[in-house]
């Protein structure tokens, strides 16, 4: 009996469609790696074609699913249509969109760039809240879809951590936004899950110099990938609101991060 009412209840993932933004690299890569290890088809987006396509060609060779690799600038609301609009004339629905594009920029906050802040919203809040107003009504019809919302660690800390400060009150309003978007759709059978990791071993976040000379702070990608695997396999009629998953030693519980750091450019 148990084993009929668990087959019942959740759900079945194979020749489902999701998209992926940020996904040539890094975190994205990894989580669109773990929506194909589940028998999901793909769209996959990041604003650099040749290692989209690179990723594309690896993915569909490992697991065998459909990919469509799409270059996309979350920033220009034309480019989030087209995204939409390929992802549905190939596979006929968006069964899942799985949020993950972001920039980063850390300045104290008298010297950060003018510049910055709108790359920082264009990218990390209103490409989220576009792409999502994109795709939500065809899952309002279909009564059926997955939202995951990668936001940030960072927005657990209170004083949110020097020289994040216009990134992490980002993450803090998209984190505010995706807790009030489940509950308008938790009745029409859309769940909405924010993904809240640690500093993890990236291209974007992983070279910061002063964090990885002690690589016991960082995580690797694993525990994210997990979360999403566990956001997406849970019974119909559960959704996990929000997953954080944080280094024991993240250093957002030490002011170990200093003022100025090189981020490698995109």
């Amino acid at each position: 009996m148990y084993e009929r009412m668990g087959k019942a209840m959740n759900n079945d993932l194979k020749e489902k469609t999701a998209i992926v933004t940020g996904a040539s690299r890094g975190i994205g890569k990894a989580l669109a790696c773990t929506a194909a290890s589940l028998g999901i088809n793909l769209t996959i987006a990041a604003r650099n074609t040749a290692p989209l396509e690179e990723t594309a060609r690896e993915i569909e060779r490992i697991y065998k699913v459909e990919i469509l690799p799409v270059a996309c600038d979350v920033t220009k609301l034309e480019d989030l249509e087209n995204l939409v609009n390929k992802t549905k004339k190939k596979f006929g629905k968006i069964d899942i969109l799985i949020n993950n594009a972001g920039v980063s920029s850390q300045y104290p906050f008298e010297k950060q760039p003018f510049s910055d802040f709108e790359s920082l919203v264009h990218t990390n809040y209103l490409g989220y809240v576009r792409l999502i107003r994109l795709v939500i009504n065809d899952m309002i019809e279909a009564k059926s879809g997955a939202i995951i919302n990668l936001v940030s660690g960072s927005t657990l800390c209170d004083p949110l951590p020097r020289n994040f400060l216009v990134y992490s009150s980002l993450k803090v309003g998209l984190r505010a936004f995706s807790k009030g978007l489940f509950w308008e759709m938790r009745d029409r059978g859309i769940k909405i899950t924010s993904i809240l990791p640690g500093v993890t071993d990236t291209d974007l976040t992983g070279k910061l110099k002063e964090i990885t000379t002690d690589t016991s702070r960082l995580m690797t990608t694993e525990a994210i990938e997990n979360a999403l695997k566990f956001a997406l396999t849970v019974p119909l009629n559960v959704c996990p609101l929000e997953i954080t998953v944080i280094n024991q030693q993240t250093p957002w519980t030490q002011p170990v991060i200093p003022f100025k750091q090189e981020h490698p450019t995109s």
